[in-house]
């Protein structure tokens, strides 16, 4: 049975491209989608080079040609970008999970938690992307330094957030096809927690003078 075509909105920025290697290399087809179609299609090949033999295919395209290509789609960018990524992948992304790894960060304080409006910055996008839409947030504390290194073992767990049980479900089959353990941490409003969580962490980081530190659940059978 074939995998469902990934297509990662942001996946030429470090997390983003980070997980376009790891999927890629458990053999999902991955469409990098970038507001710069020739820059997707160069970060493709680049990302490409770095997959063992038989991998997924990863091509780049425009992101609203990316995010209507996809079967799931991920948006991985910066708050600041997230409405302008909405309104360009919305048509695409109707009746489809977007997964969302964005973190509402406010400079110059960004290892102080700050929430928007909604709540979160995945209700937000709930909002944007309309209710025919499944959203799904997993990756927010996860560094993006290590992502790429396909022979490094993750220590840190994904806690994702989400409403509709098949969605997380989904989700769930990512999260492990890139190598991590995931943790249901409830329904999409907890999001709020696990966004905050990523601002600890960068002053976690800051003060301990690291720069991976993560989310590890304790209790739990592995």
């Amino acid at each position: 049975m074939s995998k469902p075509a990934i297509a990662v909105i942001g996946g030429t920025g470090a997390e983003g491209s980070g997980l376009v290697v790891r999927w890629a290399a458990a053999g999902y087809p991955v469409i990098i989608g970038s507001r710069n179609q020739e820059k997707a299609q160069t970060v493709a090949a680049e990302l490409t080079a770095l997959l063992p033999a038989g991998a997924g295919v990863i091509r780049g395209d425009a992101n609203a040609g990316a995010a209507a290509a996809g079967d799931i789609i991920v948006l991985s960018v910066p708050y600041d970008s997230q409405a302008d990524m909405a309104a360009q992948i919305v048509a695409g992304a109707q009746g489809k999970l977007v997964i969302t790894v964005v973190v509402p960060l406010k400079p110059p304080k960004v290892a102080t938690v700050w929430r928007p409006e909604a709540g979160s910055a995945a209700q937000e996008l709930q909002q944007q992307l309309g209710d025919q839409v499944q959203i799904v947030a997993a990756f927010q504390n996860i560094a993006a330094g290590h992502l790429r290194d396909l022979s490094w073992q993750p220590d840190c767990d994904v806690l994702y957030t989400g409403d509709n049980k098949e969605a997380k479900a989904t989700a769930l089959e990512l999260i492990r096809a890139a190598g991590f353990f995931g943790i249901d941490a409830g329904p999409l409003a907890n999001s709020s927690v696990i966004e905050g969580l990523t601002a600890v962490l960068i002053g976690v980081n800051i003060r301990h003078k690291v720069q991976h530190s993560g989310i590890r659940i304790t209790g739990i059978p592995r």
